[in-house]
């Protein structure tokens, strides 16, 4: 769970950073004060910081933004503020529920949560555990856990066919169709965020329950995400990654966070499945500590980790923890993997200022 504070510095003539508590047209706080950051070519001060990264999760989580593309409208448009918010309504479809709003706003301030979200969280705070006492040892030793049928067939099919469409490509071509990057592809990442298919998925209240349980936690806000499209290599296609990695900084401590993604067909282990290092988020302290002086962390994990691939059935939801170094793997099969990346997170979740 990772959004980018500052990109190059932008044209834009530099201004005060707004007040949390100033307000445009859409009543929504910190707002104001996020798009003047944006332009102020300052810093946060060491003692805000995890207040703003919050604020930026929660926000761009209550207003259904994705980062890339939000960040990328804001530094090459450079909207005034009223235009922004406009912008964000169009992303909404022309109007944002009251009660999104209202729950945002109670997030940021700190105050208790609306009561039509109360209701909501009550709903899943009561629902029958969706992952047994096994599956919640498996996270506490292995720190990845399957939930099966996250997403119902129809839902699978429905987000698959959206891939392919943003692709412009079909299932049923040849697979040297399916060896070139999509006019929206970003080595596996496929940068399709707004879709009927995938804000269903948002929704499902069995996700919900499952990343409750391991945040022992039902007040989540879900992450407006993109696909992922993994072909088959080739001579003339090979694996455009990205090879092992983290999203978090590898500052210890690391705090809790959980990040997903949906398996939309089923997939093989040699299918470019999801990989991970199992267990790596209880030795990853002493395993920092081992890396050479001079190594970077990351350099030192592609060069003696070796990840497990985890296969699965069109509708799996796989969780794991984001202290695991993790990523797609080469698809020595017949057909490409997709994916809907996907996770929720408390409003106050744990913060690492420093980034490694």
């Amino acid at each position: 769970m990772v959004i980018a504070t500052h990109l190059q510095a932008c044209p834009m003539t530099a201004s005060p950073i707004a007040d949390k508590m100033e307000v445009g047209a859409l009543g929504v706080v910190y707002l104001k004060r996020l798009w003047s950051f944006w332009f102020s070519h300052e810093q946060w001060a060491p003692e805000d910081r995890g207040s703003h990264w919050r604020a930026m999760h929660v926000l761009f989580s209550g207003l259904g933004l994705a980062v890339e593309e939000t960040l990328r409208h804001v530094y090459q448009v450079h909207p005034s503020f009223e235009e922004f918010e406009a912008w964000v309504v169009e992303r909404n479809g022309g109007a944002i529920n009251p009660q999104v709003i209202a729950r945002m706003n109670a997030a940021l301030t700190g105050a208790a949560p609306p009561a039509e979200a109360l209701a909501q969280i009550g709903a899943i705070e009561q629902a029958p555990p969706v992952l047994s006492p096994e599956d919640l040892a498996h996270w506490d030793e292995h720190g990845w856990v399957v939930l099966h049928d996250a997403i119902s067939p129809e839902a699978c099919r429905a987000t698959a066919q959206a891939v392919w469409d943003v692709q412009n490509m079909s299932p049923d071509a040849p697979m040297g169709e399916w060896q070139r990057h999509g006019p929206r592809q970003q080595c596996v990442f496929v940068q399709l965020f707004h879709h009927p298919a995938l804000d269903a998925n948002r929704r499902s209240a069995r996700i919900h329950k499952a990343l409750a349980q391991l945040w022992n936690n039902a007040d989540l806000w879900v992450t407006t995400d993109r696909v992922g499209f993994n072909a088959p290599v080739s001579p003339q296609f090979p694996f455009p990654g990205p090879g092992i990695h983290w999203d978090v900084s590898l500052t210890q401590p690391i705090p809790l966070g959980v990040q997903g993604l949906i398996y939309l067909t089923d997939t093989t282990a040699e299918q470019g499945a999801f990989a991970l290092v199992p267990g790596m988020h209880r030795t990853i302290g002493p395993w920092l500590d081992a890396v050479p002086s001079g190594v970077s962390p990351h350099t030192h994990a592609a060069n003696t980790l070796e990840m497990t691939p985890i296969a699965g059935r069109a509708g799996d939801l796989i969780l794991w923890h984001h202290a695991l170094p993790h990523g797609p793997t080469p698809n020595l099969a017949s057909q490409p993997r997709l994916v809907h990346y996907l996770t929720m997170f408390p409003a106050d979740f744990g913060y690492q200022p420093v980034w490694l």
